[in-house]
């Protein structure tokens, strides 16, 4: 029985949380598995996790967040050492990571794979150098770093001095034969579909990098007939319901919550969006795709190069409120435009989203790291 460590900047119900849940179930019984937060409150994405996986949720695993003072550092390392293989995702386990590179031989510890996903708002618009040193000694001694995007494996490669050989590039994939089915009108709670009714939707976390208040004024444009739904929860629900208000809007913005099987509802939405100051590859944009819908979006990460050539021209310039508002705007006032963007979104997520690549990616580079053939 492999033992593997799980060290999450969070682990809300968000787009690495639910793909590292999705690579737990996928890896089955042979695999038992420890999960921390560094925020110990935020563990949704437990609710992804199969009854069929072995997992723990430690309460006593040092804190992950503080000041990297070796004795901490020397606790996060002590910790590790009874696990076969260490798993950390984001800058808030970067502590981790420094502790194991700098007590991995003293301790023998196993090896170590970090993920990077992205980047909260205080990076969002320019990496920290203080982080990017850090980062660059941390990895040291780390068997690999995975990225999802090609911006985040560029700045891999650059600002974090990371070689070659360490960065895998790994597209998040979705069971993809699950997405493109109609739904149910009342698929979502507290709030129904009614006949005549269109649907702009979005899937995302509601914390300030998403900025949703903007995506509130993008749409106060459209007709009446239209409505914004927010599929997610986080801290920042009041801000978009204020914004809401302040538009007139609250009868036709929703904010449901999180959605827990995208592929049930997507159904429901005529038109998708994101409105954040930094993504890099998020996986709602491929379940749009899936589900045959346009996108309308800034540009950010590799979102105009994940979408069809067909909806590239409505991905807008970051931080332009009036460019995202004018593509949405053209986008629903032509429900055929959306259909054929839409069917080159499917054909595309079908030739290179599918999430049994991705989970055998996943699995080659966790065999490497502990010089085994296969994972688990």
């Amino acid at each position: 029985m492999l033992r593997v460590l799980h060290l999450h900047s969070s682990f809300a119900a968000g787009g690495k949380e639910l793909r590292a849940a999705k690579l737990m179930n996928a890896f089955g019984k042979g695999v038992e598995h420890t999960v921390v937060s560094a925020v110990p409150s935020e563990m949704a994405a437990a609710g992804a996790v199969g009854k069929h996986v072995r997992v723990s949720y430690p309460d006593d695993f040092p804190p992950l967040a503080g000041r990297p003072f070796p004795r901490r550092l020397m606790a996060l390392a002590r910790a590790m050492q009874s696990f076969d293989l260490v798993l950390t995702y984001n800058w808030g386990a970067m502590d981790a990571v420094m502790a194991h590179t700098v007590f991995g031989k003293h301790f023998a510890l196993p090896p170590l794979v970090h993920h990077e996903d992205g980047f909260n708002q205080d990076e969002a618009e320019r990496l920290k150098r203080s982080r990017n040193w850090y980062r660059r000694i941390a990895l040291t001694g780390a068997k690999g770093l995975v990225v999802p995007s090609q911006r985040l494996e560029h700045i891999a490669r650059t600002a974090w001095a990371q070689p070659q050989r360490k960065v895998f590039r790994i597209a998040n994939g979705i069971p993809l034969a699950d997405y493109g089915n109609p739904a149910r009108p009342d698929a979502l709670p507290r709030v129904i579909k009614r006949p005549g009714e269109l649907w702009l939707g979005t899937l995302a976390g509601l914390r300030a990098v998403k900025n949703l208040p903007r995506l509130v004024r993008a749409f106060a444009s459209l007709p009446k007939e239209w409505n914004l739904v927010i599929l997610g929860e986080g801290p920042e629900r009041e801000a978009i319901r204020a914004e809401a208000m302040r538009l007139e809007l609250g009868h036709r913005v929703h904010l449901p919550g999180f959605a827990r099987d995208p592929a049930a509802v997507l159904g429901l939405f005529d038109l998708f969006a994101l409105s954040s100051d930094s993504e890099q590859f998020p996986i709602s944009v491929v379940e749009a795709m899936a589900a045959g819908l346009a996108v309308a979006s800034p540009r950010v990460g590799d979102v105009e190069a994940m979408l069809s050539s067909a909806n590239r021209r409505f991905i807008t310039p970051a931080g332009d409120d009036a460019a995202l508002a004018a593509a949405l705007a053209e986008l629903a006032a032509n429900p055929d435009l959306r259909q054929t963007i839409g069917a080159a979104n499917r054909t595309r997520a079908e030739a290179e989203y599918d999430e049994a690549r991705m989970i055998a990616a996943y699995a080659r580079v966790y065999g490497d790291a502990l010089g085994r053939r296969q994972f688990p």
